[in-house]
C-alpha cells in the first residue's frame, strides 16, 4: 500500500463530526475496513489513512493510492470537474448505504450508518488532494472550529459562478450602421447654419465709389440645412468684403485736414451723422524697451542643528536579534532558556501568567503555570519569515496537570532599536498583546 503523506495537522484545530453519540475520527480506520469488507473499494480509496503520533494531539493523513499528488486548487478545471463528478456520485451511494444501515435491527449496524452519514465532511477545499487524478479527503470526519456540518457535503468545491455583465435597456445604440467619414467631407462644417452675410455686409453708409459687384448669397432655410449639403462661401468674396469695410472704417480713421488750394484726388465729403470727433492717436512705439539691469538675491538657509544621538541601554538580558545571523538565516540568537513577559492575567486568580520557553536550534518546549499552580507543557519551534520577522509557534494548546487544554500564542519579533526583539502574542485576530523575552539561567 502506498504511504504517501498528503497532510498534517493538529487535533485542536478542527472539530470531530460524528453520530450515534461516538465520533467518526475515533472509528476511522473501523469503517475504512468494513467499507473493504462491503466491497466499497472505490469510496475506501477516497478516504486518506490517518495515523496519530505518540502524544495523541497531531495526525498525519497518508494516501491510499499511488500516483502523482496535485493539491486541488492546483488542478485544471477539466480535471477538478471530473474529479467533482466522482465524489458526488461516491456521496450518493455513501449515503444510501448510511439509510439502509440505520434501518437495521443491529446495533452495530446503526452506529456504523450513522458514521458513515458524516463521514464524508471535511473542513475545505484545501483538505482535497489529486492522486493520480483520482479525489482523495483528509480530515475526512472534520469541520473548522465554530462551525457545523454541511448541508452540501462538496459545496466548496464547486466553481464561482461567473456573473453576466448586466446591460441596461437604455444603453442601446442609436444607430447599427458605423459612421464613416471620407476625404470628401473633411472640408465639410458638421452643422449648417443659414448664410446671412449678405445682411453683415452691407455698409451704413457706402461711398458712391464704384465697388466690385457683390455675389448674390441665398439665404437656406434653417429646416433644409440639415437634410442639403451646405453651401460653402466661395473664397473669392473675402477681398470683396475687405474692400467694404475698409471704405467704411476709412472716413472714421482719417484725421481732419484744412482746406488746401490744390484739389484732391478722390475726396468723399463725410455725412454729417459721422461728423464725429477722430479717435485718439495710438501711442508711438519705440525701437527699444526701458531695461534695468537685473540683481540676483540669495536667500542664506538656516543650517540645520545636528542633534546629539542619544543611544539607549540596552538591558543585560534582552533578547537581541543579531542583524549579521539575521542575514544569514540562522536563529542562534534565541538559543538558551527565556521567562517571557506577556500582559495577560488568569481569569481565576488574576495573576500574571509564569511563562518559559527553552529553545535550541528552532525547537523547544513552553511551560506555562496558572491558577492555583496549574502547570502545561507544549513543544514549541521557531524560524524566520521572509519578510523578516522572528516567528515562535506551539504545536497545539498546551497539555496540563489537571488534563486541560491552555491556548499558547503565537509570538512574533522584529528588530528594534538596537535590534532589540519587539514582540506581540497572538491568540486569534481579535488579541493580539505585547510580550517580551527575558534571558534566564539554566
Amino acid at each position: 500500500m502506498a504511504k504517501t503523506l498528503l497532510r498534517s495537522g493538529s487535533l485542536d484545530d478542527f472539530q470531530s463530526v460524528g453520530g450515534g453519540g461516538q465520533a467518526v475520527f475515533a472509528s476511522a480506520l473501523q469503517i475504512r475496513e468494513t467499507l473493504r469488507l462491503r466491497k466499497q473499494q472505490t469510496l475506501v480509496e477516497c478516504l486518506a489513512i490517518p495515523q496519530v503520533n505518540d502524544d495523541g494531539d497531531r495526525v498525519d493523513w497518508y494516501s491510499p493510492i499511488e500516483g502523482d499528488v496535485q493539491p486541488w486548487k492546483a488542478a485544471d478545471e477539466e480535471v477538478r470537474e471530473r474529479a467533482l463528478h466522482q465524489l458526488e456520485t461516491l456521496a450518493d451511494g455513501a449515503l444510501s448505504l448510511a439509510r439502509r444501515c440505520q434501518q437495521s435491527e443491529k446495533t452495530a449496524q446503526q452506529l456504523f450508518g450513522a458514521l458513515l452519514e458524516k463521514a464524508l465532511q471535511f473542513p475545505g477545499e484545501n483538505h482535497v488532494f489529486l492522486v493520480g487524478g483520482k479525489p482523495v479527503i483528509t480530515f475526512w470526519g472534520f469541520v473548522n472550529l465554530n462551525e457545523s456540518a454541511r448541508e452540501e457535503l462538496f459545496g466548496c468545491l464547486h466553481f464561482a459562478p461567473v456573473p453576466e455583465p448586466l446591460i441596461d435597456d437604455e444603453d442601446e445604440f442609436i444607430d447599427d450602421e458605423p459612421l464613416i467619414v471620407t476625404l470628401s467631407h473633411a472640408d465639410e462644417p458638421l452643422l449648417t447654419a443659414p448664410l446671412t452675410l449678405a445682411a453683415e455686409l452691407e455698409p451704413e453708409a457706402a461711398p458712391e465709389a464704384e465697388s466690385p459687384v457683390e455675389p448674390e448669397v441665398t439665404e437656406i432655410p434653417a429646416s433644409a440645412a440639415v437634410v442639403k449639403k451646405s453651401r460653402r462661401v466661395p473664397l473669392w468674396s473675402l477681398p470683396v468684403a475687405a474692400v467694404i469695410m475698409a471704405a467704411i472704417a476709412g472716413p472714421l480713421l482719417w484725421p481732419r485736414q484744412t482746406p488746401s488750394a490744390e484739389p484732391a484726388v478722390a475726396h468723399v465729403d463725410p455725412q454729417p451723422a459721422m461728423a464725429e470727433p477722430s479717435a485718439p492717436l495710438l501711442p508711438a512705439l519705440t525701437s527699444t524697451l526701458p531695461l534695468h539691469q537685473a540683481s540676483v538675491t540669495v536667500e542664506k538657509k538656516a543650517e540645520p542643528v545636528a542633534k546629539p544621538v542619544v543611544i539607549a541601554a540596552i538591558p543585560k538580558d534582552a533578547l537581541v536579534m543579531d542583524a549579521d545571523q539575521m542575514r544569514a538565516g540562522t536563529t542562534k540568537f534565541l538559543n538558551g532558556n527565556w521567562r517571557v513577559l506577556i500582559d495577560v492575567k488568569d481569569p481565576v486568580s488574576g495573576k500574571a501568567l509564569s511563562l518559559r520557553y527553552q529553545i535550541l536550534n528552532n525547537k523547544g518546549s513552553a511551560r506555562l503555570v496558572h491558577g492555583a499552580n496549574v502547570v502545561c507543557k507544549a513543544d514549541i519551534f521557531s524560524g524566520l519569515h521572509q519578510n523578516g520577522e522572528l516567528l515562535v509557534k506551539s504545536r497545539g494548546n498546551a497539555r496540563c496537570s489537571d488534563g486541560s487544554r491552555y491556548p499558547m500564542p503565537e509570538i512574533s519579533c522584529k528588530a528594534g532599536t538596537s535590534n532589540v526583539a519587539e514582540c506581540t502574542g497572538r491568540y486569534d485576530a481579535k488579541t493580539v498583546v505585547p510580550l517580551t523575552f527575558r534571558k534566564v539561567g539554566a
